[in-house]
């Protein structure tokens, strides 16, 4: 599948679940991950002409930037760093092995930033453990990271939440799934989908 049309469906699938982002991140930060994401995501999709032309590398790196400039909060450095660091990390001819060593920097990239870990009910909680399943590798790859990503994102539900906004509410945000690991999900799953129907 061309880059021009996964970028679109993963940007597409951010907007079609405003509703659903933005209930979640009511329950235990502010509110605004929804919109956040949704302007995002289509100031991405305002560049897919040019995104079409670059390499992956740059068209990575441009996105990254873009989010930085576009979505308000600390989605945007958070979303926009891990867009950089994969974009200056993966080769062009990208394999799953290369894609799971890029994943592991930027998950350190992201560390750095936020002063956050894995377990902290974050984002990180999804991109782990879909780290770890793309570096062993074997059968129905894409398959099982799509699940691992939906599956690490509904398990921020029990976790404690020491980092952002959702820490303030100390055992009310118990229950309640982290906004950012589930965007990070749909991009992942929509990636996902539109590779296994290229």
């Amino acid at each position: 599948m061309p880059l021009n049309n996964l970028i679109q469906n993963a940007t597409q699938t951010l907007v079609d679940h405003l509703e659903e982002l933005t209930a979640l991140d009511q329950a235990i930060g502010d509110g605004d991950h929804g919109l956040n994401m949704k302007r995002g995501a289509q100031a991405i999709q305002a560049k897919l002409e040019d995104l079409r032309a670059m390499p992956l590398n740059d068209a990575l790196k441009t996105m990254g930037k873009t989010c930085v400039a576009m979505i308000g909060g600390s989605s945007g450095p958070v979303f926009g760093t891990l867009l950089m660091t994969l974009g200056k990390e993966l080769p062009e001819q990208a394999t799953a092995d290369d894609l799971a060593v890029a994943l592991r920097r930027s998950i350190e990239a992201l560390t750095r930033l936020g002063k956050a870990e894995v377990g902290q009910k974050t984002l990180l909680d999804v991109l782990d453990p879909v780290q770890k399943v793309l570096a062993e590798g074997g059968p129905d790859l894409i398959a099982r990271v799509r699940q691992c990503a939906f599956d690490s994102a509904l398990a921020t539900a029990d976790m404690d939440a020491t980092r952002g906004r959702s820490s303030f509410l100390g055992d009310r945000a118990k229950g309640h799934v982290d906004p950012g690991s589930r965007s990070m999900a749909l991009i992942i799953g929509s990636v996902c989908d539109s590779l296994t129907t290229a």
